[in-house]
C-alpha cells in the first residue's frame, strides 16, 4: 500500500498535545521545554497570530510544527517533530516547507528558531540545506533563521 501523507492546519488541541508531550520526551531535548505546561494549557492562546500544522499519514497523525508570532514580522519555527517510527519518509522536509509557506501566508518576512545540533543531527542538518542560517550558539543550542523571501 502506498502511503499519503498531507499537512494541515491542526485546531484539534488533543492531537496537538499528544504529538507536543511525545516529543517532549525525547532524551536530551528536555531544555526545549521550559513553561511547557503553561504552552500546553493554552495552545491557541500561545500560538495566537500563528498556527499548528500537523503532518498525516494515511490520517494518522505523525507529525507536527508550530509557527509563534514574535512580531509582524518575524515568526519562530517550533515543535518540529516527526513520530520516530515514521522518520526517514522525507516528512520533515515537507513538514518545513508547509511551515515556510504558511508563514509567508501569514504574511511573515523571516523564521527564526533554535535546535540543539548534538540531540537533532539530522534536523539540523535538514535546515542548513534548506537555507537556514546559523545566528548563534550558545551552551549547545544554536539560533538560526530564514528570509522567507528566499525560499522556493
Amino acid at each position: 500500500m502506498v502511503n499519503s501523507f498531507e499537512v494541515k492546519e491542526c485546531y484539534d488541541t488533543e492531537v496537538v498535545k499528544k504529538l507536543f508531550t511525545e516529543y517532549s520526551q525525547i532524551k536530551g531535548a528536555e531544555s526545549c521545554f521550559v513553561s511547557f505546561d503553561k504552552e500546553l494549557n493554552d495552545l491557541t492562546g500561545y500560538y495566537s497570530g500563528g498556527a499548528i500544522m500537523v503532518g498525516y499519514e494515511n490520517d494518522n497523525p505523525v507529525a507536527c510544527v508550530a509557527i509563534r508570532k514574535i512580531n509582524d514580522t518575524t515568526c519562530e519555527g517550533k515543535r518540529l517533530f516527526i513520530k520516530p517510527e515514521y522518520r526517514g519518509n522525507g516528512y520533515a522536509r515537507i513538514m518545513i516547507k508547509a511551515m515556510t509557506d504558511k508563514a509567508t501566508e501569514l504574511g511573515f518576512k523571516e523564521v527564526v528558531f533554535t535546535t540543539k545540533p548534538e540531540v537533532m543531527t539530522v534536523g539540523y542538518g535538514l535546515y542548513k540545506r534548506m537555507g537556514f542560517e546559523e545566528l548563534s550558539e550558545e551552551n549547545g543550542t544554536v539560533s538560526m533563521k530564514i528570509d522567507l523571501s528566499k525560499v522556493s
